[in-house]
């Protein structure tokens, strides 16, 4: 019997993956699940699993942060990733494996298989050449979003802004409609950051690319759907700089 951890910082994203488990891969017997790296490390090192089921994306440090603090403890690995082209490329050239979520069947039961039939002992080397090959990664273009009602795979550039709904975030799009998801605006900040989001107001993050227009006598964006949002004061200086960038790039 593999005996198997399960880290995501999203209790539904572990219960789904745990009731897929234990209907359609007998060997795995989940001994125990995390939210984030924190109890992610702390659990790895007092179990020592035979298999870990990572997150990538947690709050308090990503899926990479756990393998570099307990890569010598001897352990299979299957990432959980939220990216559908998010280290890819290490992914495949390492012995390690990665599921997309949402989590097809057959593609977790074909990684179980792959951990059934791999060797432990090229285990950390494995991890040691996903590390190296992390640093040449490819940024990700789509993101997934957890619901109420469900799992969505979005275009991030079809992401016109997102505003902070207390401990949740709504997500606006293209074709107007909105998505209300259970985690913060900051958390969504460092993710998005890299492809040109930024955050004018303490409750708004917009995509650069939808700026129309900033009014400067009353401090606030103009952004291709209509959307009126406030800059604030210590942001203003920042705001003008992405617009003066912007007015440059189209001149070349």
């Amino acid at each position: 019997m593999i005996q198997a951890i399960i880290i995501d910082d999203e209790k539904n994203s572990r219960e789904a993956l745990h009731i897929l488990l234990e209907e359609n891969c007998p060997d795995v017997e989940v001994i125990a699940e995390a939210d984030g790296y924190h109890s992610a490390v702390k659990l790895i090192n007092e179990m020592q699993p035979d298999l870990i089921f990572l997150d990538i994306q947690m709050p308090d440090g990503n899926g990479f942060r756990v393998l570099e603090d307990t890569q010598h403890i001897n352990k299979e690995v299957i990432f959980t990733t939220a990216y559908d082209n998010y280290a890819i490329k290490a992914f495949k050239y390492s012995a390690l494996d990665y599921l997309l979520k949402p989590i097809d069947t057959i593609e977790l039961q074909n990684a179980v298989e792959k951990v059934k039939n791999a060797q432990s002992s090229d285990v950390n080397s494995s991890i040691e050449f996903l590390l190296e090959n992390l640093k040449k990664k490819e940024k990700p273009d789509k993101l997934v979003l957890s619901t109420a009602e469900g799992i969505n795979v979005v275009s991030i550039q079809n992401i016109i802004h997102c505003q902070s709904d207390d401990y949740y975030t709504r997500f606006f799009f293209e074709d107007r409609k909105n998505l209300l998801v259970s985690k913060t605006l900051k958390e969504y900040e460092q993710i998005l950051k890299e492809h040109n989001f930024i955050r004018p107001h303490k409750s708004h993050l917009i995509n650069i690319r939808h700026i129309k227009r900033y009014i400067k006598s009353e401090s606030y964006i103009v952004l291709t759907d209509g959307s009126q949002i406030p800059v604030s004061r210590r942001k203003r200086d920042m705001v003008l700089q992405v617009i003066n960038d912007l007015q440059n790039k189209s001149l070349t």
